[in-house]
């Protein structure tokens, strides 16, 4: 090799060296893909357990898919809707007064073992130490939770002793004004659903799969259209089959709009951020958003559902995060309310199911663990049977 070839192998083998440092170098600072943008955590949205910690995430934008959502083009004011080939009227709700005196007679008439147990036991001549036993095992099996039990029992202990009277009058009084307490109608169980001033209030709703997240979504639509207010419903379940028709389905019966994406597998934060935007747009008093039911022990999917509401949170603020809970599933439904805590500042719960075969200490354990309150209940399948949540009346159905 003479010394003039050398020399240019020596200055191809320079000029590569130089290129590929330069492609390392712009590769190195440009950390977020086009079409992304970074959004800070905030202190309600913290990364679920076993997830590494990272101040930021990266999102993408939701005016990308934009084209795969539908939005309604009239919001209001529908008399009739199509569901299919069929032409039906707008359903008119049952009255919200109305609803929890139904669901009442309806757990009064089920067979509930934790009040009549109860009763039956305090009712006794002779309440000995068997009998405490006894009371504190019905209370740990309807899913009370060991500190509210020690609690209840303690306090009726001291009761009954001062009483020197055992008579099934007395001890019912006595009963239902410590179940009160440990129900706390000092807890806020209002929804925040009134509209501000230049924007609809945002509700999200979460839950894992199977508790009838989709159905709550509807029935919850059901009680504010009969409290008169102007909703409008975002289908973000993008992953299981046929969720956004059936929240469409739940929607037109009431004449209430669903903004949904003609794609499935789109993305949730996406058709979100749309019905958020259409809610702004068309003046509605409440925008609900349906989520997938993400399992508890998917952290992937759980950070997801924090993406989702941040995603909704550039355009307006969250005012409710209702987590649905099936009440029959007990300590197991206490867990998942924890996870989900850990993703979304959780405000509130929906308790479906609570009828004979739920376990009513539920309530109090998950409104324990949590400090969050039970702010809807229901008791059946038919379209109205969802109501806000009344401490007194809920102890009243309990015991009689």
């Amino acid at each position: 090799m003479n010394e003039t070839t050398l020399q240019i192998v020596i200055y191809v083998a320079i000029s590569l060296a130089v290129i590929g440092s330069l492609a390392v170098l712009l590769l190195k600072g440009r950390k977020t893909p086009p079409g992304t943008y970074t959004s800070t955590r905030d202190d309600d949205d913290r990364v679920a357990s076993g997830a590494p910690g990272t101040s930021t995430d990266t999102l993408e934008r939701p005016t990308d898919t934009a084209d795969d959502v539908i939005v309604p083009d009239d919001l209001r004011d529908l008399d009739e809707t199509t569901i299919g080939t069929e032409t039906v009227p707008v359903e008119t709700p049952a009255e919200v007064q109305g609803r929890l005196a139904r669901l009442r007679a309806r757990l009064i008439r089920s067979n509930n073992a934790l009040g009549k147990g109860l009763l039956a036991l305090l009712s006794r001549d002779n309440i000995d130490e068997d009998v405490w036993d006894e009371i504190e095992e019905t209370l740990l099996l309807a899913d009370l939770g060991t500190e509210p039990t020690m609690e209840l029992v303690d306090a009726l202990r001291a009761r009954v002793k001062v009483a020197g009277s055992r008579s099934p009058a007395e001890v019912k009084d006595m009963l239902r004004e410590e179940l009160i307490k440990l129900v706390d109608p000092t807890m806020d169980r209002s929804l925040a659903t009134d509209r501000h001033a230049d924007r609809p209030a945002v509700v999200l709703v979460v839950g894992v799969n199977g508790v009838g997240k989709t159905t709550t979504v509807g029935k919850l639509a059901r009680v504010l259209v009969a409290d008169d207010k102007d909703v409008l419903l975002g289908a973000a379940d993008t992953f299981r089959a046929a969720a956004a028709e059936q929240l469409a389905t739940w929607g037109q019966r009431v004449g209430v709009p669903t903004v949904r994406s003609d794609v499935d597998g789109a993305d949730p934060a996406s058709v979100a951020y749309e019905a958020v935007k259409a809610g702004i747009d068309g003046e509605v008093d409440v925008v609900m958003i349906d989520t997938a039911g993400r399992l508890q022990n998917k952290v992937g999917l759980m950070d997801e559902l924090g993406k989702v509401k941040r995603v909704i949170e550039k355009l307006a603020t969250v005012d409710e995060v209702l987590l649905v809970l099936d009440a029959t599933t007990g300590q197991n439904g206490l867990n998942q309310a924890r996870v989900f805590a850990e993703v979304v500042n959780v405000t509130g719960i929906v308790l479906t199911k609570l009828d004979g075969t739920a376990k009513g200490g539920i309530v109090v354990a998950i409104q324990r663990s949590l400090g969050v309150p039970v702010k809807l209940v229901g008791l059946g399948e038919g379209a109205d049977d969802l109501a806000l949540f009344e401490a007194e009346s809920f102890v009243d159905a309990i015991l009689n």
